[in-house]
């Protein structure tokens, strides 16, 4: 299956009625100048962006977290004097920055540290002071974990 973002909606694929003909058509333009907006802001600054609107000389745009908003404001001037120089964004004369948090984020893989020799020393220890069978047996398994 395809990613989305590999998932490439032509004109001549969705077909039907005007009226989705002009959504698409909206839908790429809101794309490419996502793109051109992209390329404006600064490389360590451009992941988690995305272009909100550009109505009236104002432009929106949304960060995936408040540090990235606040660098955006920071160098807005920068960032809004290369906006410009594009065709479609030659009257931008404000920014706004909102945070959006991504909704779903993937878990991240938990990398279990490996036992050290010293904390096996101390559970093998633990284990010889335990009355308890089952306990020091459990100990004893815990202990044999230990890294080489």
């Amino acid at each position: 299956m395809k990613r989305k973002n590999e998932q490439k909606m032509t004109l001549d694929k969705v077909g039907g009625s005007p009226t989705l003909r002009e959504l698409v058509a909206k839908a790429e333009l809101h794309r490419q100048a996502e793109e051109q907006i992209l390329t404006a802001i600064p490389a360590e600054l451009a992941k988690g962006v995305r272009l909100l609107s550009c109505q009236e000389g104002e432009l929106i745009l949304s960060a995936d977290n408040a540090t990235r908003a606040s660098q955006i404001r920071f160098r807005q001037h920068e960032i809004m004097a290369s906006v410009r120089a594009h065709e479609l964004f030659r009257y931008v004369w404000k920014l706004k920055v909102k945070v959006a948090p991504p909704r779903f984020r993937e878990a991240r893989r938990v990398n279990k540290q490996p036992l050290s020799k010293e904390n096996a020393r101390l559970l093998q220890e633990e284990a010889g002071h335990t009355k308890d069978t089952a306990l020091r047996e459990v100990l004893e398994k815990l202990a044999s974990h230990a890294r080489d």
